[in-house]
């Protein structure tokens, strides 16, 4: 017997799941339904999703329903059957524990790793929102508050409700959260206090990776830079975002003439290489601190996550021998600002 036909091998790749209903609780409230249905129909193409809703497939309470309509506790969601797609995927692996800074019946603050994306897609099968549900098959809702880059470590606020979810959604857009990162540039930053205020302009490089540029026609972007330590040819300073734009610090930095150590987008490229020699492998960026007013309590929260030991330890190699290996001034290092790591 010969192989199947294209067609009816893919056929078999799928299964049909039958009507189900689906009783909407709080953690769902506020959201729109084609972004509920696209996060229980896993696998189902986007396009499908909005077939079956503008055919009126989908009911809520009976009821046909736009895309756009908003969920509400106790609404009885319609689906109807749906082919899944169940060819191989990679699994979500368990993965490592991560450090749990706060947790509370609306949010969670882990400590994140560099190196690890913050959620799947453009070429990472999973990251941490992955891992966390993996490791936490019982909570019904766990979702990004916001996003670090992949190589910067610290801070990340995870929602366990859609309420918390929305506020501090609204929080972040009005400034009301006070993020604080820690980075290390290459030069001597004079100043002990520096607002940038450069728009930045998001765009594709002709191999279709993300970059940042300063460009009047950009978004408006504010950091406040604050000198932290100085040694004889680098600095570690402390940024307070004032705004929360892609790639803000390494761009901001950078453009003033001090890119961050181990940055491979906006760095200094051979100094890296060697830095990498001197034990730095990774880019200088963690989000140290995060405060804000608790979007259910309303008590003030003052998170910290210190700075990881590999950092730490880059530091101590950084103060015992910068003067040795990268300069020759008699002016002395700096002591490491030990209440702030």
């Amino acid at each position: 017997m010969g192989k199947p036909s294209g067609s009816i091998f893919k056929m078999k790749e799928l299964r049909k799941v039958s009507v189900t209903r689906q009783r909407i609780g709080d953690e769902a409230e506020g959201q729109r339904i084609d972004n509920y249905l696209l996060r229980v129909c896993k696998g189902v193409p986007k396009s499908h999703i909005y077939r079956i809703l503008r055919s009126g497939e989908v009911r809520v309470d009976g009821r046909r329903a736009a895309p756009e309509y908003r969920l509400r506790a106790g609404d009885e969601v319609r689906i109807p059957p749906i082919r899944l797609d169940t060819s191989e995927k990679p699994a979500v692996p368990h993965g490592r524990e991560y450090r749990i800074v706060h947790e509370d019946e609306a949010l969670l603050a882990v400590d994140k790793p560099a190196g690890m994306a913050v959620h799947g897609g453009s070429g990472v099968s999973f990251g941490v929102i992955e891992q966390l549900r993996r490791q936490r098959p019982q909570a019904r809702f766990l979702e990004l508050a916001h996003r670090l880059d992949r190589e910067t470590s610290g801070l990340l606020l995870i929602a366990k409700k859609r309420s918390a979810l929305t506020a501090l959604h609204d929080l972040f857009r009005a400034g009301g959260i006070e993020k604080r990162y820690l980075a290390l540039v290459k030069g001597r930053w004079l100043q002990p206090e520096q607002h940038i205020r450069l728009a930045l302009h998001k765009y594709l490089t002709g191999e279709g990776e993300r970059r940042v540029s300063v460009s009047p026609d950009g978004k408006a972007a504010h950091s406040i830079v604050r000198l932290a330590a100085r040694w004889e040819n680098f600095s570690l300073v402390e940024v307070e975002l004032e705004t929360g734009r892609t790639h803000q610090i390494r761009v901001h930095l950078a453009h003033h003439g001090f890119p961050l150590c181990g940055d491979d987008k906006y760095g200094d490229f051979s100094l890296n290489r060697i830095l990498q020699k001197q034990g730095l492998g990774r880019m200088f960026l963690h989000a140290a601190r995060l405060s804000f007013t608790h979007p259910v309590t309303g008590q003030r929260l003052e998170l910290t996550a210190a700075l990881p030991a590999e950092l730490r330890a880059f530091l101590q190699r950084l103060q015992q021998n910068e003067k040795r290996d990268y300069g020759s001034s008699e002016e002395q290092s700096a002591e490491l600002p030990s209440d702030r790591l």
